[in-house]
């Protein structure tokens, strides 16, 4: 679309000008406004259809064109929704971020982790990266047999003490604690509440009426991730020690998880989540400011300012114990760091490992969407920046001249 307002007419030729530096590049970018969707983009030559091959074969359906419309899978973004989720139920009154996990949950109060607050456990604080041999991707669909097993380890450091990004087993934290707060899964409370009520183009479980729609995440051409020590903290907590096995019964990477349709229809709340950049952004603006509808009313937004600011709230800021990356986390959101700033400090978004991103910043009354369909060098397990900080700092640049 054509940016309705002409301040974002340079962010929208700046996304234009990636596909011209790079040919090989496609991506999706949304940006809402107070409230209304202003960019909502794709470019790049993978527009055109193309074979999408079956697992084991040499072809296969044709796959969808990478347009607006075509989803994806967006990893970590993920989190993000459920973010949104564990807000709403602070802001009901029925989550205390204060209290003992084990309030809620009896079984995790167990080996050492008696005392492990819920707001520790929402900011990477707990030392609950994973279990001994991995989990298995059932474990993953069905969260609470990863729960139970969760419960019963001891952590890996003394909660508090230290924090690491819990890249996997921070969705089934948050997965056990909606299912014995409400009795539903997050799945289902995000459907309900959230994603069926505002029209968001952003799955945590994608039903089969929208498979037509899936692209398949692209490998970054640089080649698979380096080696990890599957006993160390990093390995742990990406469950290297137990790996993935692709549909074709292959061993997996991080990268191939979305693309396994049991994956992307069970919605495991940490990175198997599925959207465009449309619906990233349509989350954080419903999130935030409320969205304009086409008879010019507007939504109450999902969260109150109060509510939006208790979540933002840097909790953890520095090293990470596992890979040394300076990261900073509210409750469950990523918060911006001096490398990756991406915008004010009542900010609240997440990143994708592919380099997708969705935020909102409140400041600004901007919700962010953007969606690469090959994976980048700069997502949540690089040090690097990827394409989205140009287009996040045009944003930026573009509100500050208007």
């Amino acid at each position: 679309m054509t940016p309705t307002d002409p301040r974002f007419a340079p962010v929208a030729e700046l996304f234009e000008r990636f596909a011209q530096e790079d040919p090989a590049y496609a991506g999706q970018l949304a940006l809402y406004y107070r409230g209304e969707p202003v960019l909502d983009l794709s470019v790049g030559p993978d527009r055109a259809p193309q074979a999408r091959p079956e697992p084991g074969g040499d072809g296969g359906a044709e796959d969808p064109a990478f347009t607006r419309e075509v989803m994806t899978g967006v990893f970590s973004c993920s989190k993000g929704a459920a973010g949104v989720v564990m807000a709403l139920l602070v802001q009901d009154g029925v989550l205390d971020l204060d209290a003992p996990v084990a309030a809620y949950w009896p079984e995790y109060g167990q080996a050492g982790k008696e005392a492990t607050t819920v707001r520790q456990a929402l900011s990477h604080q707990a030392g609950s990266l994973g279990v001994a041999g991995g989990f298995t991707v059932e474990e993953y669909n069905n969260s609470q047999l990863a729960a139970a097993r969760l419960a019963a380890a001891p952590p890996n450091w003394r909660p508090g003490a230290v924090f690491s990004y819990h890249g996997l087993s921070i969705g089934i934290l948050m997965e056990e604690l909606v299912r014995r707060i409400t009795g539903s899964t997050l799945q289902e409370v995000y459907e309900e509440r959230i994603r069926a009520p505002h029209g968001i183009d952003f799955y945590l479980g994608l039903p089969e009426s929208e498979e037509p729609r899936y692209r398949d995440v692209l490998k970054p051409e640089a080649g698979p991730l380096p080696f990890i020590d599957p006993f160390g903290y990093l390995g742990t907590a990406f469950n290297s020690t137990g790996g993935f096995t692709r549909e074709d019964g292959e061993p997996g990477e991080l990268l191939d998880l979305p693309n396994d349709r049991a994956i992307r229809a069970a919605g495991m709340s940490s990175a198997g989540g599925v959207a465009n950049a449309r619906g990233l952004a349509r989350l954080y603006a419903a999130a935030s400011t409320g969205i304009v509808g086409e008879d010019g009313t507007r939504s109450e937004p999902l969260l109150t300012e109060h509510t939006q600011t208790i979540m933002a709230e840097d909790q953890v800021f520095g090293p990470d114990r596992a890979d040394g990356l300076v990261k900073a986390f509210g409750v469950v959101f990523m918060k911006p760091t001096p490398e990756k700033d991406f915008g004010s400090w009542r900010v609240f978004g997440h990143e994708g490992a592919n380099g997708s991103f969705g935020y909102a910043d409140p400041s600004y009354g901007i919700a962010f969407g953007y969606v690469p369909a090959r994976g980048e060098d700069g997502g949540t397990l690089s040090r690097n920046g990827q394409l989205s900080v140009r287009v996040r700092q045009a944003v930026l640049q573009a509100l500050a001249g208007g």
